[in-house]
């Protein structure tokens, strides 16, 4: 039976223990990490959250918590009281090896069943295991380190945010299904049978009614939840750093945000973030580097080698340009001395992003090696070269189809190829950058429609609103995007707050009026009684946590993760109710349908 405190109180955290406080009598508080018997002494290693101190239990020292002390095992939970001495063996590797504690009393609150996974650091457990056992993962110190970067950041980014004047509002929880997103996680209705509430993807749409309602500066860490597509780093629920702002332009967004990322690194990383942070397009990011969050930690940016085979009757180039696509281009230098099924390999690799292969030309000591090479006159072959500016020793990689295929493929082999060669040199490079400009819609062929790249408030370019009927697909948006390291850190716009261009907005989307009240009557509604100019922007505050703890595993940095098929197996969740609950709520479940 495991004894209660009975007032003891702990004096002091076992890794904030150091030579000053030789002399002191304390008590301790935490679990057993080890323990080791050495004839006539007890020594026990005490975590808590701080760190680990030794602990050394002695018949002369107090023999019955030295008999007690034997019955010790890793994961017990205890409290000690004893004197802090010097260490006669110092351990230069601990912060707390210059001292340990003699162990006068020992009580154990409670004992431990032998645990099912490893509570060491950089643990190989399988990841369903640590899931299925978080409260014992979380024991980890490199766990509960990170778990420390994130209240740190969360801290920093209140502190910040507060100091520039925003005010801290919730929003709700349970809320209106709205398109033009991902899907939403419903939520059944008691009280309105047949109704249902859905949880938030964001804070969109209340943020820009507190902006009606006349909070200048908002701002929330919040949680939010969407029903997409699974993937290794996706989380069904996820926290951002959601702001909003009025009376402001994008420039004003832009260098409110450069400052808070600035002191958030600093205070948490010690990192110096460069201001102001370079920009760039979302046209010259995909044509540089193929993606719209381009990793810019290294060169070997993708080159048009469109206007250098123009002329030319290589069938793949020819219908490539015929199309209104384009020819282009990656040189791995030193890639030459690649092997065949190693290329081989990389052209397969681009089949996955829809390529319909992968040309190549190698340039060797001996002469020029390629497939293509017959097809190609000299000449088409020398502007190649040198359009690349490639050099003996180096490969060049071609793909020619319609631009989007071409940017996602060339995008996704160039990290491949960073990943493959190691040319990422310094991996703590934290490399900014913001993407601007981006398309206002894109043209979705399963719905036969444009739809809004942001979402349907985001505000177009000043000189392109007179495409937004002729040419929708050429209008750009004051949307922005920041950028670390090849992934989106955060991303916002400017909104519509005219109704007017608000109207045509819907319309160019493929709503009626009605659809559009149907949807929105609610924002709408409240944008009849003066909106101010606005415009926000959100973090995701998991992966700015994964960069500033050094981990990229998003399930890392959240304490108690879903797996990527979005299940949780602590707490078994997804999981059936009892009939009762689904009568109340009015619902049947039906047996899924085999495709």
């Amino acid at each position: 039976m495991g004894e209660a405190l009975n007032g003891l109180k702990r004096s002091i955290m076992c890794g904030e223990l150091r030579e000053e406080h030789i002399g002191k009598k304390v008590t301790v508080m935490g679990w057993v990490q080890r323990r080791r018997n050495l004839g006539g002494l007890e020594f026990v290693d005490l975590r808590d959250r701080t760190g680990v101190l030794q602990i050394v239990f002695g018949d002369k020292i107090n023999e019955e918590a030295f008999e007690k002390a034997g019955k010790l095992r890793a994961e017990f939970c205890i409290a000690v009281t004893g004197e802090i001495v010097k260490r006669e063996s110092v351990n230069e590797n601990m912060p707390t090896g210059m001292v340990e504690l003699k162990g006068e009393s020992l009580k154990i609150f409670s004992e431990a069943e032998p645990s099912p996974i490893d509570i060491k650091e950089n643990s190989e457990t399988a990841e369903n295991l640590r899931i299925k056992y978080r409260y014992l993962d979380l024991r980890r110190a490199d766990m509960q380190k990170i778990f420390m970067i994130r209240n740190k950041t969360t801290k920093s980014i209140r502190d910040y945010l507060q100091q520039q004047g925003f005010l801290d509002i919730e929003t709700p929880m349970l809320t209106k299904s709205t398109p033009e997103g991902a899907r939403d996680y419903l939520v059944p209705s008691r009280n309105y049978p047949g109704m249902f509430y859905a949880l938030p993807q964001s804070p969109q749409l209340f943020k820009q009614l507190l902006m009606v309602s006349g909070f200048d500066k908002y701002f929330q860490i919040v949680k939010c939840f969407r029903d997409e597509d699974l993937r290794a780093n996706r989380q069904p629920e996820f926290t951002q750093v959601d702001m909003e702002m009025s009376f402001i332009e994008q420039e004003d967004i832009i260098a409110l945000n450069e400052g808070l990322i600035a002191h958030v690194f600093k205070e948490v990383a010690g990192v110096d973030v460069k201001l102001p942070i370079k920009r760039m397009t979302f046209r010259e990011a995909e044509e540089k580097y193929g993606s719209d969050k381009p990793d810019l930690r290294f060169g070997m940016e993708i080159t048009n080698l469109t206007d250098s085979v123009k002329g030319s009757e290589f069938k793949v180039f020819k219908d490539a340009v015929e199309i209104g696509g384009s020819v282009r281009a990656l040189c791995l230098k030193g890639g030459a001395s690649m092997g065949r099924k190693d290329i081989d390999r990389l052209g397969e690799f681009v089949k996955t992003y829809k390529a319909k292969g992968l040309a190549w030309i190698q340039l060797k000591e001996d002469g020029i090696k390629s497939p293509i090479a017959k097809f190609l006159s000299e000449e088409e072959m020398n502007s190649i070269i040198s359009t690349m500016s490639a050099e003996n020793g180096d490969l060049i990689l071609i793909v020619a189809d319609k631009n989007s295929v071409v940017f996602q493929s060339l995008g996704a082999l160039r990290l491949d190829l960073a990943k493959k060669f190691d040319l990422i040199k310094d991996k703590n490079e934290f490399n900014f950058t913001w993407i601007t400009e981006f398309p206002l819609f894109e043209y979705s062929e399963e719905e036969g429609r444009y739809m809004a790249c942001h979402h349907p408030f985001t505000a177009p370019m000043d000189e392109d609103l007179d495409f937004i009927e002729s040419d929708p697909g050429n209008v750009r948006s004051k949307a922005y995007d920041l950028v670390l390291n090849g992934e989106e850190l955060g991303g916002g716009s400017i909104r519509i707050h005219d109704m007017e261009l608000q109207q045509r907005m819907f319309k160019a989307l493929g709503f009626s009026e009605e659809d559009a009240w149907k949807k929105f009557g609610f924002l709408l509604q409240a944008f009849k009684f003066g909106p101010p100019p606005h415009g926000g922007l959100a973090f995701g505050l998991d992966r700015m946590i994964m960069f500033l703890a050094g981990t990229d595993n998003i399930k890392d940095v959240i304490a108690f993760p879903k797996n990527q098929n979005a299940f949780c197996y602590l707490t078994e969740a997804p999981n059936i109710v009892d009939e009762k609950q689904l009568g109340e709520l009015g619902i049947k479940v039906l047996p899924k349908e085999s495709n």
